[in-house]
């Protein structure tokens, strides 16, 4: 019989490395690089620059530690946010086109096409975390609903509505 792995608390985590815990900041690091890689290089299409990304984003993870507010979203998904800005803020200030093979509706072209507003990161915290999961897994993964049924262990027909009403909660949101 095996015990079950503990949870990672990243709001304890992050409110360590506000008080300058360098340790907390190092955990964070091996908790969450790999996957905050696969974001960066999935929208920056370069493994070296997501490299310089994530650095970049554990960076601002530290020096803004403190400032996190548990009441406006998690941690992690702090942590992808910053993570995520600093990719887009490098391919609009580079001017690069990212040219998608993802297979998406139209209701998924109007959010990619509002992903830039600071706004996208504000509704998508107020998501219930597993629809937030979702949704960051369809239009920032790239996964199939298939695949995020198999990955989440949920039913494919639940997946698909999440999504559904998710962008819907985001277009209200939005505005």
């Amino acid at each position: 019989m095996s015990l079950p792995e503990p949870i990672f608390d990243y709001e304890a985590h992050l409110a360590a490395c506000g008080r300058g815990e360098r340790q907390a900041l190092r955990d964070l690091y091996v908790q969450e690089s790999p996957r905050l890689l696969g974001v960066a290089r999935r929208l920056v299409r370069d493994t070296a620059l997501a490299e310089d990304i994530v650095h970049d984003a554990f960076l601002k993870i530290w020096a803004g530690a403190a400032g996190f507010d548990p009441t406006r979203g998690s941690a992690r998904g702090w942590m992808f946010s910053v993570t995520r800005h600093l990719a887009l803020n490098f391919i609009r200030d580079n001017s690069r086109e990212i040219q998608g093979d993802i297979d998406v509706q139209n209701d998924a072209e109007t959010f990619d096409a509002q992903v830039h507003s600071s706004r996208i990161h504000l509704c998508l915290e107020q998501l219930d975390p597993a629809r937030r999961s979702c949704i960051l897994h369809a239009y920032v993964d790239g996964y199939s609903h298939a695949q995020i049924s198999r990955k989440l262990g949920t039913p494919l027909g639940t997946v698909k509505a999440w999504i559904k009403r998710s962008l819907t909660a985001l277009r209200e949101c939005m505005g």
